[in-house]
Order: C-alpha cells, then structure tokens, then sequence
C-alpha cells in the first residue's frame, strides 16, 4: 500500500509540474499557445452586432440563412487572421442578429467594412440601345456570371497580360470554376472591344474593354485600391457573399486598457479569496486544513492548464467561474473532514477514519457536483456570450475539483497516517 501511494504520489506530482510549466507566461508554447485565451472584455476589440433581413426567406429556411451568414462571416474574419473572435445567432426584439466580437480589432471601420458588406459579385454586358433590361446600371444588363462562378480572388500588382496596364498598383485576380470560365469566354467573345462591368453590390468596380477573347477562366478587377482596400476586397470574395442583408444595429470598442484593470481586478479578488479561504481551512481543521490548501494550490494549476491546452476563451465571467469553482473545491474537503471526525469520535483509528470519511462524504460530494456540471450544461447549451464563458469554466473546475479532493487530498492524508508524526498532525 506504501508503494502504491507513493506511485500515486509521483503521478501527482508529475502532473503538477506539468501543470506548472504550461501556466508560466514565458514557458514554452503548447500545441501553438504561449498564453491564455483572452475575451474581447479583457484583451479589448470590436463588438458588433447585426440584424439579419429574413423578410424574403421561408420560415422552413431561415435557420439556414442565419446559419450561412455566420459561416461566411467567420469566413471572412479567419481570412483577416483575428484570433479566436466570438460569432454566434441571438435575438434582438425578436428580430434575428448575429454578434461579432473581435479580439485585438481596434479600428472599428475595418471591421465594419469587412463583416458587414454583402460582397455580391457580378458581371454586366452593354446593352443594345432601347434595349429593356431592368438593370440597376444604367446601360448594362446582367450576364449571369457572379461570385458563386469563382473559385479563388488573390491581391496582385498591376502588368497582367489580361489588363496590361503596367501600372504596379493592387488589383484583384479572379479564377473561374469550369463553368463560370466557360461562360466568360462567351461573354467576352460577344464583346470584343465593348467594356464588360464588373459590379460589386450594384456598384460598378472596373468596366474594362474587352481587347480579345479569355479562355483561361481568369480575369481582373482594377481601380484606384489601396493594398488594405484590395485586401479586404479578395477576402469577402473569397469567403463569398451574404445570403441576406444584414444591418448594423450595435458597435463599440472595447479597450486594452480596461481588459488590463478587470485582469488585474479579478486577479486581486482570486488572490484574496483564496488566501481568506485557505487561512479558515488551516484555523479550523488545523494541519488537515494545510493539506487542503495544497491540494487547492494543485487545483488552481492543473485548471488553469486545462483552461489554456482546451483551449477557454477567458472573459470576466469566465474568471468569475473559476473562482467560484475554487470555493466549490474547497467544499468537498469540509464535507471530507466532517465525516472523518465523526468516524475519529467513534474510535476509529486515522487511516480507517479518513477511508471511511472520504466513503462517506463522496455521495453528497457526488451528487451536488453533477447537479452543478448539469446546470452548466445546459448555461453553456442555451447561452450566449458571456454566460457561456461562466458556465464552461465552471464546469471545468468542478470536474477538477472532484479530483483534487478525491484523488490529491486522499492521496496526500493516507500517506500522512503511514508515520507516527503524520497521524498525529492528520488528527482532528
């Protein structure tokens, strides 16, 4: 039985260290990450939220349509290379919306600009003078060639062999499915040396001439852009355009500068609350009450490593999770020791007294964690936001919590009563 402490022990040890080494901010980055996850409360960002215009969708479709905007605009927000940014469905006055939050996004335009534009891609031919077309550019009418023809847009500099303008500034390249190269060869042989418009959301971008036919299915949006501009442009048509308009109805920046305070805040309020509790743990249960706090200390590591290799996005609420897991941590152990001194006090010798009071405590222990863990369940399933954040890392420390108290307290009390000395300080 020593031995198997012992292993145990180890083991403990081992995945402390471990714990120890993810948590230093200047360790070495695992699977990718050097540090924590913030949320766009703590790291400061852009928060935007949008209405979705469903007015001309099926009711039986629009849990697509919603769903399709989200993807595009995640989409379109990977491409820009913002880290982790939050896009989920809500509800605004029983209208559908979509919040977009962005982690290290300060220049709000941006991201306005970019999430927010349709991007709907067209070609346009002229038409014949009296023609009727109902065309929304006066003169042209549609060629049915669009953005759903493409297959990639990539930021060049001037001097293609289609454009031949040798200008050096950024253009847009476009690259046709077999399809949409088929039907642009046929709209430009039909227009030899007539423009061909290339509109974007009814705007008309470039309306080159045409000087000879394209077979390569390749072709080049021009214009005054700047590389940002040309940028932004290719991204929307790359992650392609919004299934329905959406409308701007909320946005905000959030500070770094805030972030740090609530950091520094939260941080302050954990510190003391752990000292407070693992000072009345040491009061009460004296040296029962040290071991408890170790045990606390090896919880805060091993979540935190959790939290970092998952990974959690850490908000305010988050933070506020966590600490209350800690609390919930230390309820076990009370529960624990309660037992144990009841068994002590019907003349059970130490070790007998602490495998009967951790027997004994574990269904109340049990029970009220899975009642916590199913309630954070279903905080995390039907949230959104920052609810979503509490309930997850709540939910993660109870379940470490469990094995703290179960497995590290157990662990390091049962090896205590293997020596005259440890019994005695393991006494309640």
């Amino acid at each position: 039985m020593r031995l198997k402490l012992w292993i145990l022990i180890a083991i403990i040890i081992l995945l402390v260290a471990g714990a120890a080494v993810v948590d230093w901010p200047s360790g070495p980055a695992v699977l990718g990450r050097e540090k924590l996850r913030l949320g766009l409360d703590l790291s400061g960002g852009s928060h935007l939220v949008y209405t979705a215009d469903l007015s001309k969708i099926e009711d039986k479709n629009k849990n697509q349509a919603i769903s399709s905007v989200i993807e595009v605009i995640r989409r379109r927000i990977d491409a820009l290379g913002v880290s982790e940014p939050i896009i989920q469905e809500t509800k605004i006055s029983g209208e559908d919306a979509v919040i977009v939050e962005l982690p290290g996004v300060t220049d709000i335009e941006q991201a306005k600009n970019l999430v927010g534009k349709t991007a709907q891609l067209e070609f346009y031919e002229q038409s014949a003078e009296g023609e009727e077309t109902g065309s929304a550019i006066p003169g042209f009418k549609p060629t049915g060639l669009n953005g759903s023809h493409l297959t990639k847009a990539e930021v060049q500099f001037g001097g293609s062999a289609s454009t031949k303008t040798g200008s050096g500034s950024p253009e847009i390249s476009l690259n046709f499915t077999s399809d949409g190269a088929k039907l642009f060869k046929e709209i430009t042989a039909r227009n030899i040396s007539k423009p061909v418009a290339i509109v974007l959301d009814q705007e008309v971008i470039s309306a080159p001439t045409v000087q000879s036919v394209i077979e390569d299915g390749q072709a080049v949006i021009t214009g005054k852009f700047t590389i940002k501009e040309a940028k932004d442009l290719s991204i929307q048509l790359n992650a392609g355009a919004l299934p329905v308009p959406i409308k701007l109805v909320e946005e905000r920046t959030v500070g770094a500068t805030l972030g740090n305070e609530s950091i520094k805040s939260s941080l302050m309020a954990g510190i003391i609350g752990a000292v407070l509790v693992a000072l009345f743990m040491i009061i009460y249960y004296r040296y029962l009450g040290l071991v408890a706090a170790v045990a606390l200390i090896f919880y805060s590591l091993i979540s935190l490593a959790v939290f970092k290799l998952v990974p959690v996005t850490m908000t305010l609420a988050g933070v506020a999770g966590f600490i209350l897991s800690i609390g919930m941590a230390v309820d076990a152990n009370i529960l624990i020791f309660e037992r144990t001194k009841e068994e002590e006090r019907e003349g059970k010798d130490e070790l007998s007294s602490i495998k009967e009071g951790f027997s004994r405590a574990w269904p109340s222990i049990r029970d009220s964690n899975v009642s916590t863990i199913i309630t954070c369940i279903i905080l995390f399933w039907f949230g959104t936001g920052l609810v979503r954040g509490f309930a997850l890392t709540l939910g993660i420390g109870v379940l470490i919590s469990m094995f703290s108290a179960i497995t590290v307290t157990r662990t390091i009390l049962e090896l205590l009563t293997m020596t005259k000395i440890g019994r005695r300080m393991v006494k309640i």
